[in-house]
């Protein structure tokens, strides 16, 4: 997968290939989780709104994919750049804006974020709608939900934490994958956790990831955190490993958490430097922005890992690469 444009260009977008041909496709699939992506609709997420209608551009016709690469567009419309023009001399503590401009030389799109945007994870997740569809095929499914904001499980009193103290703040989103079939993945490299794991950290804000017990097996016996196989197809009575033994997947849920950390863009005032005037000065970020980002991130999160999941299918050819069914 390739993912293209800016916050504020003239839209985004992604390039998908190798999907099967035969694939039924509609821009009504993505309504759902393009919808649970966007932000405005729930305290604590940026007022910003697109349409986020999905264009096809290739790779599918007569509502069926063809086999080759699938293009998606959404466009942008409803960008307010001058919000940003004073970033360009006081990079933000915590965003891509210092590096971004000291890696393409001033020459970076600097309009909310540019290609380093939250905006373009509407790209990821219209892939990852195409990544369920293909999951449906051997009944697998998953679901991510945020556990915790702000280390609280009432979600609504982490987030009038940040409005009483007029800052940002991060959340705990788990992801749980079910029925998926045991023998995906190969020890090292590509085992599934390494796989996962680099995708997961493709979504903006990402800190931290933790498969089972994660960080908490560190403090168990060994006899408390072995998982025991409760028959021949490997079923087991406790899931500390997460569904994942040798970077091999055995069969029970895949379980696993992410750590989203603060928005980077707060109104709270911080210090930072400029680099105009060559001095350290305090400001407060204006604009759009999400107060919490974690309240976006499940359905951003069910899609890389569709995307994971969907690749190791293939690769095993329990999805075959031209599909029968019309629908």
């Amino acid at each position: 997968m390739t993912i293209f444009g800016e916050s504020h260009g003239v839209g985004v977008g992604l390039i998908l290939d190798g999907c099967p041909a035969g694939l039924w496709l509609q821009p009504e699939d993505f309504y759902e989780d393009i919808e649970r992506r966007k932000g405005g609709l729930q305290k604590g997420t940026t007022p910003r709104q697109e349409s986020d209608l999905p264009i096809f551009k290739s790779g599918v016709f007569n509502d069926h994919t063809t086999g080759a690469p699938i293009t998606i567009l959404f466009e942008n419309n409803n960008m307010r750049s001058g919000d940003y023009e004073k970033l360009r001399a006081i990079p933000r503590p915590g965003h891509a804006d210092f590096v971004a401009h000291e890696k393409f030389g001033g020459f970076e799109d600097y309009r909310g974020g540019g290609h380093f945007s939250g905006r373009l994870t509407v790209a990821l997740v219209a892939a990852g709608v195409i990544a369920k569809k293909l999951l449906q095929l051997v009944q697998t499914q998953l679901h991510a939900e945020i556990l915790e904001i702000g280390g609280l499980a009432d979600l609504d009193a982490g987030l009038q934490k940040a409005i009483d103290a007029k800052d940002s703040i991060g959340g705990i989103v788990e992801c749980r994958v079910q029925n998926l079939p045991g023998s995906l993945g190969e020890p090292f490299f590509d085992s599934v956790e390494s796989l996962i794991a680099h995708a997961v950290f493709s979504i903006p804000a990402v800190r931290a990831i933790e498969f089972g017990t994660g960080f908490a097996a560190a403090r168990m016996f060994g006899s408390q955190h072995n998982d025991p196989i409760a028959d021949k197809t490997g079923r087991t009575l406790t899931n500390h490993a997460g569904g994942v033994v040798g970077g091999i997947s055995n069969g029970n849920d895949l379980v696993f958490r992410i750590a989203i950390k603060p928005t980077s863009s707060t109104p709270k005032e911080q210090e930072t430097f400029n680099l105009e005037t060559g001095t350290r000065e305090l400001f407060s970020v204006k604009g759009r922005h999400d107060l919490c980002i974690a309240l976006r991130v499940p359905v951003v999160l069910e899609a890389v890992t569709a995307l994971v999941l969907t690749d190791l299918l293939l690769l095993e050819h329990k999805i075959p690469r031209v599909l029968k069914s019309k629908e």
